[in-house]
């Protein structure tokens, strides 16, 4: 026997001791045959490999086929996907085989020392001609291995799509419910109009989005309303801001803002930079209050309404501006009430 044959002999042995005895032909798990994996460590080249060596990485092109003989061999397909780790008689990398130039799907990391069998196309075809018939029967489960991982992989796809739109559903309901809570926060609760905070942040957004629109004022107070509130009750008094809530939210325009500062106090934002018209929605107002008052017999639906107006400037404190509207209720109220009283001061600057 010469040396080269003695080595071969050494090789071919060391391969058949690392083959399962009981290797079935289960496509899924991708094991050869006894008679497969014989022909097919007869005519492959050993490749030893180390742990931690890379056979090869995702995407690059593959022209090989390997037949694990002993060791074991990591697939990590990336993308969250599941990893499979193959052992003896299993094979891996058959499409850039079959194929040619095909894109690796995975990395391929040898996970122990070991013994691979590699088969390129020189050694396929000599298979193919040593023995057709087994050859095609390994075809035909390679191809039904590849439709059912092609398989496996929708349905994981299809899988984190379900979880994926759960998720943007669970997303949608927190942001539903989280604009739900800061709309509560900026609503008055008896009346559903803006409060006092819903002012500041009405406010606060305009400067930040640099809008720079001269708007009328209108604070507008309910004239006797502790009288309601001791005559009537507290309820009917409830029912007199809710009128006047709604007389504020049937004049308010797209643009203005109307809101329940506290207490018997409103105020009505319009824009405009006309004082003609914030007294024309001033005297609205006070008519309006008037008229339903003389609708009401016994129970009052509605009280008198003083008003103070006043143009203001949004680049200025907002405080300055509620300073003017403030004194012109102070002289309608000092006045007799049930007036709008316009405030004429040059505004200053912050």
């Amino acid at each position: 026997m010469t040396r080269d044959s003695a080595a071969s002999l050494r090789t071919r042995d060391s391969i058949n001791s690392g083959k399962s005895s009981a290797a079935p032909a289960d496509v899924a798990t991708a094991v050869l045959t006894e008679a497969e994996y014989e022909l097919f460590a007869e005519l492959g080249r050993p490749r030893r490999v180390e742990a931690g060596q890379l056979l090869f990485r995702r995407g690059e092109l593959g022209t090989t086929m390997f037949v694990i003989a002993r060791g074991v061999v990591d697939l990590d397909f990336g993308d969250d996907l599941v990893g499979k780790r193959l052992g003896p008689s299993e094979f891996f990398g058959e499409l850039g085989l079959l194929i040619g130039d095909h894109v690796r799907s995975a990395d391929a990391v040898a996970a122990s020392d070991g013994l691979l069998i590699e088969l390129r196309h020189e050694e396929f075809q000599r298979l193919v001609d040593r023995d057709p018939g087994l050859v095609s029967f390994f075809l035909r489960r390679a191809i039904l291995r590849v439709v059912l991982n092609e398989q496996s992989l929708i349905r994981r796809l299809r899988r984190r799509n379900e979880e994926l739109q759960s998720a943007l559903d669970s997303l949608y309901a927190a942001t539903h419910q989280l604009n739900q809570t800061e709309e509560l926060v900026r609503t008055d609760e008896l009346t559903r109009l803006y409060n006092r905070r819903g002012l500041t942040l009405h406010l606060q957004e305009h400067r930040e989005r640099r809008v720079h629109r001269s708007m009328g004022l209108l604070l507008v107070d309910c004239d006797r309303f502790k009288q309601v509130n001791d005559d009537h009750g507290h309820l009917i008094g409830d029912r007199v801001l809710q009128g006047v809530a709604n007389i504020l939210r049937s004049v308010a325009g797209p643009e203005d803002f109307a809101c329940r500062l506290g207490g018997d106090e409103f105020c009505l934002l319009v824009v405009t930079d006309q004082r003609e018209e914030v007294m024309r929605f001033g005297d609205f107002i006070v008519s309006t209050a008037q008229n339903l008052m003389q609708m009401s017999h016994g129970t009052p639906l509605m009280c008198p309404l003083s008003i103070g107006a006043c143009l203001i400037d949004p680049t200025h404190d907002w405080n300055d501006g509620y300073a003017h509207a403030d004194a012109a209720l102070y002289q309608a109220k000092r006045l007799g009430g049930n007036r709008v009283h316009w405030h004429d001061m040059e505004l200053t600057s912050a």
